[in-house]
């Protein structure tokens, strides 16, 4: 795994990794998530994270289009963690609720559930769906 740590100019650290658009590359999505919660000290919610991520290249991976997809996982206001899926598609996800019966659509529901907000930044080529987590620092 290749993971990009860089400082972010409003000095807050970032990591991020380009992967491609397929199912496999969530597992990568939860080492680098993992990994940047660990460094910063906010083991606490690094299996929130690592789920949230999850769901996260799920939706790109089953929703847009174009070969890879971009992860981003940055500490964006003391334990604040900001979890993004980059991809090239426009369409805005949608939260669903699924019946008892139907097996998919509860991804949304579980980040809305896990994470203290998210939403979604159009670019103009695409979009980064992102969920924000809070959690105090084990250090």
């Amino acid at each position: 795994m290749t993971v990009s740590a860089t400082a972010r100019p409003t000095g807050h650290p970032g990591y991020s990794e380009t992967l491609p658009r397929e199912a496999a590359s969530a597992e990568t999505a939860r080492r680098l998530v993992r990994t940047a919660l660990a460094a910063w000290g906010l083991e606490p919610v690094a299996e929130d994270g690592a789920l949230v991520v999850t769901e996260l290249v799920a939706n790109a991976v089953n929703h847009t289009r174009g070969r890879c997809i971009r992860v981003i996982v940055a500490r964006t206001d003391g334990d604040l963690v900001r979890l993004g899926v980059v991809d090239k598609s426009c369409t805005l996800p949608a939260l669903q609720h699924p019946t008892d019966t139907e097996l998919g659509g509860r991804g949304l529901t579980l980040v809305d559930a896990l994470a203290t907000r998210w939403g979604t930044d159009l670019k103009g080529w695409g979009k980064c769906v992102w969920a924000e987590l809070k959690a105090e620092s084990s250090t």
